[in-house]
């Protein structure tokens, strides 16, 4: 899975890499870089955490035409203004600025190093709600981020992986020159498709990897209603045969339209009360009830 997520994505694709201190992300996210460049794509990296001479390095130099740096490792924060992106910039509105003056025939892969730098000066709300404006506005096709998950506090790691389409999570070198990737990708189906497997990262940025271990699961409903007949002694569910004779009984006091029709229609020959008052008739007007008192 490692590889085909190397090989491309469709459109609307947010990956991340989750590193720490025990594995380093950037020479397989480098790897990625590469591999986008060999496909033709046009690669925008926004460099917060090394500069671009460090990312540079190792790279195809054929395809460097189709690669741009926005520089904002000499000052991420803009405070001398002396780089050409920073951390406030992060919007959806500045990086269509950012992609409008390349002429490309197709969106874009926007790579983020580090997705760290910005959650650290950036409320993480802020951040997934810039992603996903991002994600939808069309100019990007995939995007790329390097997470540093000992950086960050469980639920800060979990927000923003829950938007990714795919999180490869990198462990330390286990088997000499091999490292471990678990992947999750979640598929527009509902999907969610994991694997372990071993890779190397060769000194031309060339990834191999062998499959260690696959799992498939059924991505679970975002809101599940819990179903409070479920562990019961007794049956409370209806049959259909029960269901079609309740549905035949008619309730008390509720008219059906033959009912109604009957009342304010009466039939020749329907009962009537006729009442004339007789002269003797004891009436009086401010008390109608008098005759009840005791």
């Amino acid at each position: 899975m490692l590889l085909d997520v190397l090989q491309g994505a469709e459109a609307g694709t947010f990956i991340i890499f989750l590193d720490s201190v025990n594995f380093s992300g950037r020479s397989l996210l480098k790897g990625y870089i590469n591999a986008a460049l060999k496909r033709e794509d046009v690669v925008h990296v926004l460099e917060l955490e090394v500069s671009e001479e460090e990312l540079r390095a190792g790279l195809d130099t054929q395809h460097a035409r189709r690669m741009y740096f926005h520089g904002g490792f000499a000052d991420p924060l803009g405070w001398i203004k002396r780089s050409s992106f920073t951390v406030p910039q992060f919007t959806s509105e500045d990086i269509l600025t950012l992609l409008t003056p390349v002429q490309q025939s197709k969106p874009a892969v926007l790579v983020i190093d580090s997705l760290s730098w910005l959650l650290r000066h950036l409320d993480p709300v802020v951040i997934c709600k810039r992603l996903q404006d991002i994600k939808r506005g069309g100019a990007v096709k995939t995007i790329i981020g390097l997470l540093h998950s000992d950086l960050h506090q469980t639920s800060v790691v979990g927000s923003v992986c829950h938007l990714a389409t795919t999180v490869i999570s990198l462990g330390p070198r286990t088997q000499g020159q091999w490292a471990l990737a678990k992947t999750t990708k979640r598929t527009k189906s509902g999907k969610v498709l994991q694997e372990e497997e071993l890779f190397s990262i060769q000194d031309d940025l060339t990834v191999h990897s062998r499959v260690s271990h696959t799992v498939q699961t059924q991505a679970e409903p975002d809101s599940v209603e819990a179903d409070p007949t479920a562990n019961l002694t007794f049956n409370l569910r209806l049959s259909e045969m029960e269901r079609e004779a309740k549905e035949k009984v008619a309730l008390p006091f509720v008219f059906s339209q033959e009912k109604k029709s009957a009342l304010l229609n009466p039939g020749q020959g329907a009962g009537q009360i006729m009442y004339e008052p007789d002269a003797n008739d004891d009436f009086d007007q401010e008390d109608p009830d008098e005759d009840l008192d005791v």
